[in-house]
């Protein structure tokens, strides 16, 4: 049975429950609305909730529990030949998987995996069926409880409004609890890496060579791992970016909230925000097959060594790339300044440009911070554009006209492919990953700390 099918009849359950409760409660009130504590539509809402929000508990109970149960099942009825070995349990387990879909039937492994296969087929009929028959119980008991506990000076209202602040704390501890989640993981994994090289080697060595070989015969076993060549390549690249994007961002903002006429604004924001639709492979064919090629001719008439695959290159089509974040956000900051303002410092005989500086800018400086943080997580997240355009070394160099890579060209590069996932070349993507997260986390506070003075400023 599938998950869409299970939501639909859900949904359908919770509109007649609000249906049902809502004709229970016009019932009731013969006609004057006034004889109920809470509206009608209310009534409903809370008929329709306590019969939908215990049927998708049960939902994600039984789908979080269903696969461990099963596997454990049929793991227990397996040889211990089978069960003994944790390759052949992981092969056994993946035809077993196949056999039970019916998209395994020409495998050919034992009879006790075709057997197994089977029965985990019959476990799934099962248990879908099982399901279906408790979730409709789950939901009809949740619904006739609700409709009897409708009365004429029931705070449904209140319930109702009860209900939703609790369904708003959960979905924020899940928020809360996944960015706990990710960063313990990623410290778990961290740790490991961490035992198998030394922390000061990785947070202050200055060669990148993650390359590590999986049997100790093997030429070239041990790597270099110091991450300082890619958070200089980052910055670097992150650098003329923001060169790029906050300048033409920020000014393109002022005119078309300040200068533009409506019509200009009309197609000219748009037109601007199409940028930030456009495909960042895109962006990075375009890197590669046009500017990198014209920076490179451009630096052999200038007398330049300009590498095929440079810094310059990513940082600039990354500008362009981000200037929407920029200039959208900004534009719709300054617009939110009171015009009040705008009217006093015109009052006091300030221009156009002088209100803009004096007044508009700084008001909506909190908003711009923040646009630009947003620019700034954006060009160290990006991946495709700096593969394409800036290359893979990881040269540790200030000069934009070379070759650099950045962190999470590493991380990606590290996990792709056939890798051994307790290997220290493997690991070191999780390192990266951590520190990557604390350093945004730095800005992060770092932009808290210069809103909250400003805004205690002009507040």
């Amino acid at each position: 049975m599938s998950l869409t099918f299970l939501l639909l009849a859900v949904a359908l359950l919770c509109a007649l429950s609000f249906v049902f409760g809502r004709q229970r409660a016009i019932a009731l009130s013969g006609g004057r609305f006034s004889n109920l504590h809470s509206l009608p539509i209310h009534y409903g809402t809370y008929t329709a909730l306590w019969c939908g929000l215990p049927a998708l508990a049960l939902l994600i109970v039984w789908y979080a529990l269903q696969g461990p149960v099963t596997e454990a099942l049929i793991i227990n009825d397996l040889p211990v030949e089978i069960t003994s070995d944790t390759g052949k349990l992981s092969l056994a387990l993946n035809a077993i998987s196949l056999i039970a879909a019916d998209n395994g039937q020409h495998l050919n492994v034992a009879p006790e995996v075709v057997e197994a296969g089977n029965r985990l087929a019959l476990l799934h009929t099962i248990s879908n069926t099982a399901l279906i028959v408790v979730l409709l119980c789950v939901a009809l008991v949740g619904l006739g409880l609700s409709y009897r506990r409708i009365v004429a000076d029931m705070r449904a209202r209140n319930n109702v409004e009860r209900i939703v602040r609790y369904l708003m704390i959960g979905c924020s501890a899940i928020a809360i609890l996944s960015t706990v989640g990710i960063v313990f993981s990623l410290m778990f994994e961290a740790l490991h890496f961490f035992s198998k090289v030394n922390p000061l080697e990785f947070l202050f060595g200055l060669e990148w060579s993650p390359q590590t070989a999986i049997r100790a015969d093997q030429v070239a076993s041990d790597g270099s791992f110091g991450m300082i060549p890619l958070f200089a390549g980052t910055l670097l690249i992150t650098f003329i970016a923001m060169l790029v994007a906050v300048p033409v961002g920020l000014f393109s903002a002022i005119y078309m909230g300040e200068y533009a006429s409506p019509t200009f604004r009309a197609w000219a924001k748009p037109a601007l925000e199409i940028l930030a639709g456009v495909p960042t492979v895109v962006y990075g064919f375009f890197a590669a097959l046009t500017v990198a090629p014209f920076l490179r001719d451009t630096g052999s008439v200038l007398g330049l060594s300009v590498s095929s695959e440079s810094a310059l290159a990513a940082g600039l089509v990354m500008g362009v790339m981000i200037i929407p974040f920029v200039s959208s956000l900004s534009d719709d900051v300054m617009s939110q300044v009171p015009q009040s303002l705008r009217d006093g410092s015109y009052g006091l005989g300030a221009t156009k440009s002088e209100t803009i500086r004096h007044v508009i800018f700084p008001a909506a400086l909190p908003g711009i911070v923040g646009a630009i943080l947003l620019a700034v997580s954006r060009a160290i997240g990006e991946t495709m554009i700096v593969v394409m355009a800036a290359g893979l070394a990881a040269n540790l160099t200030a000069n934009p006209l070379q070759a650099v890579t950045t962190v999470t060209v590493q991380i990606v590069t590290l996990l792709v492919g056939d890798q051994e996932f307790d290997s220290a070349k493997t690991l070191s993507a999780f390192a990266l990953g951590l520190v990557l997260f604390l350093v945004t986390l730095g800005l992060n506070v770092f932009a808290l700390k210069v809103v909250q003075k400003y805004r205690e400023k002009y507040d």
